[in-house]
């Protein structure tokens, strides 16, 4: 397939329009963050840096750790900047950009998301750690690509509709399940971590159940969130970006999974901004283990 430049974008010099990067800054193990500055905490670890750039919120540093090549991004906020950073990566994996082609041989990235989020259950106090084993989107990225059925868990997707009493109701997008790389998460989050469902959101506030100013279309839709169960696994946790990285990896071929610290508890009804310390020990976790 020959990609036209209205769809596949670069810049003057070549590189992928968003990130600003050209195939050979990044590398196979690839750790995704929220914040710009993260990646500039998760850099102090690294034992060299190769190649740093930052375009708008997408912050990029490829270097080593302990003989590892990794690269460290930043996606921003929301699964539409996921949608940006994944295609991207995965542009300058598989796609020849100077013939805008198929690579003939398509390869795969371990990617790796830790980020901040709001546990839902008892056990996901202020400072645990969640892996996401199945991320539920409810921002509806996912519907826009052809494939998405095969990937994801239409049971689940059906049983959580079903129960969230959505059934017929067209003005919510269509939640898509979707479910970590096993072994990949096996490796990052052994058995010291929290393992459940995510479920990511369109927003901060009214999609995940906050009132501030305006009525909520369901006010009991955290209850309702909190009670449901499948295969034994509970919505252990909010975040805003865990199944569109799961999701588009799925479908492109790559390996995926989120882990994430809680930093607000909804069912206690607690917080903690001040998370830092638990983000390094995260992200030494994952340093050591991707």
């Amino acid at each position: 397939m020959k990609y036209k430049p209205s769809e596949l974008i670069l810049n003057e010099d070549g590189s992928i329009f968003h990130l600003h990067l050209h195939p050979e800054n990044l590398a196979q193990k690839i750790i995704l963050v929220g914040d710009p500055e993260r990646v500039n905490l998760i850099g102090r670890y690294l034992d060299r840096i190769e190649f740093e750039i930052q375009n708008r919120e997408f912050h990029t540093i490829t270097g080593t750790y302990r003989d590892k090549r990794v690269s460290v991004i930043s996606t921003g906020i929301g699964c539409d900047n996921i949608d940006i950073v994944l295609t991207e990566l995965d542009a300058l994996t598989n796609i020849d950009l100077n013939k805008r082609e198929d690579n003939l041989e398509q390869k795969s990235l371990d990617i790796v998301r830790i980020g901040t989020c709001g546990g839902l259950q008892t056990y996901t106090p202020v400072g645990a750690f969640i892996c996401s084993d199945i991320s539920i989107g409810f921002d509806g990225l996912l519907n826009f690509y052809q494939g998405r059925n095969a990937v994801c868990n239409l049971q689940l997707e059906r049983k959580l509709i079903g129960h969230l009493g959505w059934t017929g109701n067209i003005g919510i997008p269509f939640p898509y399940a979707i479910h970590a790389d096993n072994t990949l998460a096996e490796c990052i989050a052994g058995d010291d971590m929290v393992h459940g469902i995510t479920i990511s959101c369109g927003g901060f506030y009214g999609p995940q159940g906050r009132q501030i100013r305006i009525p909520l279309a369901d006010p009991h839709q955290n209850e309702k969130i909190i009670s449901f169960e499948y295969n034994g696994l509970k919505v252990t946790n909010y975040e805003m970006e865990s199944s569109a990285v799961a999701g588009l990896s799925k479908l492109l071929g790559h390996r995926a999974v989120t882990v994430c610290t809680v930093i607000a508890n909804r069912v206690a009804g607690n917080s903690d901004t001040n998370y830092r310390q638990k983000i390094e020990e995260l992200i030494n976790i994952v340093l050591e283990r991707i």
